[in-house]
């Protein structure tokens, strides 16, 4: 299926007859080549993935905490829904150029990569521990469990799979929004800069190739991130 999109983008290019409206597969794979073979594109690409990547993190983070919250007090939750709504529902541009006036450029993509992924994690992870089987509360509760034990057999094989989901679906979220607050504020030495600059200065191979780079580091880490939670056990093992 590759292949074949391969091919119609190079019927296109034949169809398009200009190298400055549409370069080739061949030009963007030689171009590409040579970036990779260059210092600078390797501490490029290191300095947005370590920004997204910690914005991620983050974001995940402080999404279990406030998940775990508002399940366990209403107040908390009534609180934070609408905030939460209104991330979801502003444009990541706008976040942006507001935020822009706060954040140095080169930390924007590790708070908006945060802000993107803060309501999908806390959304999941709010609706996991709502879904906890009222029936194995209350047989946690006449036997006595321990808060560790009632944690691990009950709330953690409940929370798991939505938590699971709601990782996997915010990388994907935490790469684009990033990537485009890079695009918008350009800090020298990320991708976003690349981009930009390959777009005023008409160099249509670098722009392909730099959006390659993005297409692919967006699947690698998808990828990645997928494994690991997948590996996560849903019972521990060992421990009493």
């Amino acid at each position: 299926m590759i292949a074949l999109w391969i091919i119609l983008w190079q019927c296109a290019y034949w169809f398009v007859g200009e190298d400055l409206l549409l370069s080739s597969p061949y030009t963007v794979l030689c171009r590409l080549w040579e970036l990779l073979r260059t210092a600078d594109f390797w501490k490029t690409v290191g300095n947005s993935c370590a920004g997204i990547l910690t914005g991620y993190l983050c974001g995940v983070f402080l999404g279990v905490i406030l998940g775990a919250l508002s399940s366990r007090f209403r107040f908390v939750y009534e609180f934070i829904r609408l905030p939460m709504h209104l991330i979801q529902a502003t444009p990541v541009a706008s976040f942006i150029i507001l935020t822009l006036l706060w954040i140095p450029s080169r930390r924007l993509s590790v708070f908006i990569s945060l802000l993107m992924v803060l309501p999908i994690v806390w959304r999941n992870v709010n609706q996991g521990f709502d879904n906890v089987d009222n029936n194995l509360l209350e047989v946690a509760r006449v036997y006595r469990f321990s808060r560790w034990k009632r944690f691990r057999y009950v709330y953690w094989p409940a929370v798991l799979p939505f938590f699971r989901s709601a990782c996997q679906m915010a990388i994907g979220f935490a790469w684009k929004s990033g990537i485009a607050a890079e695009v918008i504020v350009t800090p020298l030495g990320f991708i976003g800069k690349e981009l930009n600059d390959a777009k005023i200065t008409l160099m249509t191979a670098d722009m392909f190739a730099w959006t390659a780079v993005i297409i692919l580091l967006s699947i690698v880490f998808e990828k990645i991130f997928g494994l690991i939670f997948l590996r996560i056990p849903i019972h521990q093992k060992g421990g009493k």
